[in-house]
């Protein structure tokens, strides 16, 4: 036999010939529709292949001798910046005595005059106005004592207040209001002290710090290590010369760990809708941005336990790319500029989201009598300021970009469309037909 018989044979889509065929006007129209149909259907098919959608995952995190950021900016309206001091230590044993690099301190006007910025300060190690250069060249000033803080201008000598100031931190002595250092009586740091007295202060700016659990806060005074104590140099903080003249009531603006998702971001988290819109849609809400705290009282002390979640967003195609952030050199370098972590190159996102429990006391201890609660005591003694307690969560949640369909499931999405499209717009054909066929047919009968 033949090959062609052979395939003639196995043909399932047998034909009619011309003159079989009836052509009528609702077939035309039925066709019509169908072919409007296939479009609308087939053009939403290509719309639901083209769309992404973020699928989350939750994974145990094995990341090893990572560091993470956190981007602070918090007022505080009823003390001034020369009083603060911002001090990180973990559990690893690191300790960041009075912060500087990345962070700058804000002096703001009273309240009672707006608290408007007066100027900004970039907290430097190194920073010009704090070189005595006007002073003989040859001219080494005493550190009284204490040895000289590595970083200063002139190695082995303190030219500057500061400079004595971090001598006596290093050597855990209390420093006062500079009585009798020949530096401060110089630059005027009692009198300068005393005019920033209703001063208050915003911190802004990032810090870097080991993922691991540990903290960070915000109390008056120079700090420094005295055995296993870490403690602070109050003295200036106590002295106010008008009583209740400072405390640490403050606004926080935002306070978040690693870098801010994007709105574009947030709304594919929340199938698109508006941020904030969904109740659950929380990825880009920080707990703490936009909390406020009160008080008059300067032996207060606030304190906020944060439960850390690490969080990756991976975009499309970030497999193909090899940019995970583990790999990205900024991410390895320890001298990159604090606010380059965890934003990658692909538009993959390594941050962090959190919870956050607050409490707040007075040092002075006390019980929550006048809340109904006077069985809840609460200690005495302690360091006023604005503690920041953090723990990481062994668990990461990964949100992961990926297609709705894949490419060859729009492509049975297509031929399931056309065959389906035409197989009932045949059965329709065929009823209208049918119908029409039977009316003629009774029409003539009744003539």
């Amino acid at each position: 036999m033949p090959a062609k018989s052979r395939f003639t044979r196995l043909d399932a889509f047998t034909k009619t010939v011309e003159d079989a065929r009836i052509r009528t006007t609702s077939g035309g129209v039925v066709t019509i529709v169908s072919l409007i149909v296939v479009l609308y259907l087939a053009w939403g098919e290509w719309l639901d292949y083209r769309r992404i959608v973020v699928h989350p995952e939750l994974v145990v995190d094995k990341g090893r001798s990572e560091r993470m950021e956190i981007h602070l900016n918090i007022t505080f309206p009823k003390i001034p910046c020369e009083l603060l001091t911002l001090d990180v230590m973990d559990v690893s044993g690191e300790q960041q005595h009075g912060v500087q690099h990345g962070v700058r301190m804000v002096r703001l006007k009273p309240q009672n005059e707006g608290g408007g910025e007066i100027e900004t300060k970039d907290l430097n190690l190194h920073s010009v106005d704090e070189v005595a250069t006007h002073l003989d060249p040859d001219y080494c000033g005493p550190c009284y004592g204490a040895q000289a803080p590595p970083h200063a201008s002139k190695p082995g000598c303190c030219n500057t207040c500061d400079e004595v100031r971090e001598a006596y931190a290093a050597s855990s002595w209390a420093f006062g209001r500079g009585e009798n250092v020949e530096q401060c009586l110089r630059e005027h740091f009692a009198e300068r002290l005393d005019e920033q007295r209703h001063e208050g202060c915003r911190i802004e700016g990032g810090l870097r710090v080991n993922k691991v659990v540990g903290n960070f806060h915000i109390a008056p005074g120079r700090s420094f290590s005295n055995g296993n104590m870490h403690v602070h140099d109050l003295k200036n903080y106590w002295d106010m010369p008008v009583p209740n003249l400072h405390s640490f009531a403050h606004t926080v603006h935002s306070l978040r760990f690693g870098p801010r998702i994007s709105e574009a971001i947030v709304k594919k988290l929340s199938g698109g809708k508006v941020s904030g819109s969904l109740p659950w849609t929380n990825h880009h809400i920080n707990p703490l941005d936009g909390v406020v705290q009160e008080t008059n009282d300067p032996n207060y002390n606030f304190m906020y336990f944060v439960k850390i979640v690490p969080t990756s967003y991976l975009a499309l195609g970030w497999e193909k790319r090899l940019r995970d952030y583990k790999n990205d050199d900024r991410s390895l370098d320890p001298d990159s500029s604090v606010g380059s972590y965890g934003l990658l190159a692909d538009g993959s996102v390594e941050t962090h989201q959190y919870s956050v429990t607050s409490h707040k006391r007075s040092l002075q201890g006390g019980d929550d009598a006048a809340e109904g609660h006077k069985e809840r005591l609460h200690a005495r003694g302690g360091i006023p300021g604005v503690f920041f307690s953090y723990d990481i969560s062994p668990m990461k949640v990964v949100n992961r970009e990926q297609r709705a369909k894949t490419f060859a499931g729009f492509l049975a999405g297509l031929c399931a469309i056309l065959g389906g499209t035409l197989t009932v717009a045949a059965a329709v054909d065929r009823t209208v037909f049918e119908g029409a066929t039977r009316l003629k047919k009774l029409r003539n009968k009744e003539l």
